[in-house]
């Protein structure tokens, strides 16, 4: 992590935010996918939150920095040197598409890529990027990272925090009644469940959603119930995820406690 913070250091320039998402000017020969970057860039320079145009571009930055990386000739390159010098060309894009007001995506992915070396600033940053969005998409977004990477306790701060049922789309909300099942509190995720029914219009979930999330919690609430000794010290077993995301499974018959 030293490394990746020197290189990180050593590449990053601070610079004033550009009108424009453009290709970085360069004496080597043009990349034969130039053309495209160009219209990604573009796309991104009209909506810095298009999570679309940033993940392809994103994966086309990072194929030309782990190429780029120089191998002795006897050796190819370290992986991790590939896997670092791919985190820098990325955090270099988020970096500088973050610089716009309106830009909340490119600060998720900043925290994504600093999360395991500075947990603080990654969470700033997640609370940065909803603040600057009042879709709830932000919300949606940071709380599925941080579910992800397994940090369902700061997934659920975060949501509560920032999330708004009145107002935000559905799937913030979605999000937020999976953190707190991931963090094992299903009377949590039952009363976010409960106001995320009650918003109105579009800001309501659809029917199947609902449905889904019903199960879960009132599955999780079950698993509660007979798992007293473990409820006597405030946290539960894990609550089966696999059906979170849509995949169907079922969680076994949870067992009575032993007397």
């Amino acid at each position: 992590m030293a490394l990746f913070e020197r290189l990180k250091k050593a590449v990053l320039r601070p610079s004033p935010a550009p009108a424009t998402t453009t290709r970085r000017p360069t004496t080597g020969p043009v990349p034969p996918d130039v053309a495209i970057e160009d219209v990604l860039r573009e796309r991104l320079a009209a909506d810095p939150n298009d999570a679309e145009a940033f993940a392809s571009l994103a994966d086309l930055v990072r194929r030309r920095a782990r190429e780029a990386v120089p191998a002795s000739p006897l050796t190819a390159p370290e992986p991790d040197d590939a896997a670092r010098a791919a985190d820098l060309a990325v955090w270099s894009l988020a970096e500088e598409l973050a610089g716009r007001p309106r830009a909340w995506f490119p600060l998720v992915e900043l925290a994504r890529l600093s999360l395991a070396d500075d947990h603080e600033a990654a969470l700033r940053r997640l609370a940065g990027a909803c603040d600057r969005d009042s879709s709830g998409k932000a919300v949606a977004e940071g709380v599925r990272m941080l579910r992800e990477a397994g940090h369902p306790s700061d997934a659920l701060g975060l949501g509560v925090g920032h999330w708004a049922p009145q107002q935000h789309v559905p799937e913030a909300g979605r999000q937020v009644v999976l953190a707190a099942l991931d963090a094992g509190k299903p009377a949590e995720a039952r009363r976010h469940l409960t106001a995320l029914l009650e918003a109105p219009g579009a800001h309501a979930p659809s029917r199947e959603v609902s449905a889904s999330l019903e199960v879960q919690v009132a599955e999780a609430e079950e698993l509660a119930r007979t798992s007293a000794p473990a409820s006597e010290t405030g946290t539960f077993p894990a609550v089966v995820t696999a059906r979170r995301e849509g995949s169907g499974g079922r969680p076994a018959s949870p067992q009575p406690p032993k007397a």
